[in-house]
């Protein structure tokens, strides 16, 4: 009997849709056993958000300082293999996945263990997902697939999609946005990854610890993004220590320089997004590459 071990943090349930979906295979498997444990937090983070609670997570996202958890004494079996499923806070590990991947608990799971990452987010994660490496590796586990579900709605129209979704719950189309997150069509598919799993473990293939969901279009990188996603997290590191350095979370010295750091953000995303996009068009033929050439680095081990 093999033994699958499955942890994850969703807020808005997509999350959760994307894990049954990919994971059922396994379930109907009576050669599998899958283990559920959904992380909680000891304070729950809110959903929808509010503006000032969201923004205030943000320092501790960038900088994964992660936060306390309610116990799981019940994790203490020793899986064959490990999925790590999770959205993406400010281009990092949404902050109770990194308080779990730096406990003791954690590493007693993951070590010398294949891990698989489930990610379900906006088309920007590459960020994140090194974080995420770095964690896995931290804790002594073998990172072997990556499958990454992106936001339907495309890069320009998720920056107001995503935002609304966050903060009223509200997903559907409106006016000239199509809907938000990941569609419908998309989670259902993913169940191809659990056929593949079912296959691999039966045969062992997970002890190999080598990519076992290959040519499965398991990942999408846009290489435009790239360069994006290392500029913003440049500035997300500056602005999130000065916003730490201004007050405890909560306090009004932390919410006005919040205030003024959404302003910011609101000028960058109407002026200078789209000048950058502009201009990563018109250059990426000279860059072509070596945007494939990291375009194949992130899209590992999993690949197209």
């Amino acid at each position: 009997m093999k033994k699958v071990l499955v942890i994850s943090y969703s807020q808005s349930g997509q999350l959760s849709k994307f894990v049954e979906s990919a994971t059922k295979p396994l379930c109907q498997s009576d050669d599998i056993q899958v283990d559920y444990h959904i992380l909680e937090p000891a304070t729950p983070y809110p959903y929808p958000w509010k503006f000032y609670p969201f923004f205030d997570a943000f320092p501790e996202a960038i900088y994964m300082n992660g936060c306390e958890l309610k116990p799981a004494p019940h994790l203490t079996d020793d899986y064959d293999l490990i999925i790590i499923a999770y959205t993406v806070w400010f281009l990092a590990p949404a902050i109770p996945i990194t308080g779990f991947l730096k406990t003791e608990q954690a590493k007693l799971l993951l070590k010398d263990k294949p891990v698989i990452t489930f990610i379900a987010c906006r088309d920007m994660w590459v960020m994140a997902q090194e974080k995420m490496k770095s964690l896995i590796s931290e804790c002594g586990g073998h990172l072997i697939d990556n499958v990454v579900l992106t936001d339907q709605s495309g890069t320009v129209y998720s920056f107001v999609t995503t935002p609304r979704w966050l903060l009223t719950g509200k997903k559907d189309p409106f006016w000239i946005f199509p809907a938000a997150g990941v569609s419908e069509h998309e989670i259902t598919e993913s169940a191809r990854f659990g056929h593949r799993l079912v296959s691999a473990l039966s045969q062992n293939l997970e002890k190999e610890k080598k990519p076992l969901l290959t040519n499965l279009n398991a990942v999408k990188v846009n290489g435009k993004l790239i360069g994006s996603e290392k500029i913003a997290t440049r500035s997300f590191m500056a602005w999130g220590k000065l916003i730490q350095l201004s007050g405890k979370p909560g306090s009004f010295s932390r919410k006005v320089v919040i205030t003024i750091y959404v302003m910011f953000l609101i000028a960058m995303i109407f002026t200078l997004v789209p000048i950058n996009l502009l201009a990563k068009k018109l250059i990426s033929p000279l860059m072509k590459d070596s945007i494939e050439k990291s375009v194949k680095y992130y899209e590992k081990p999993s690949g197209r």
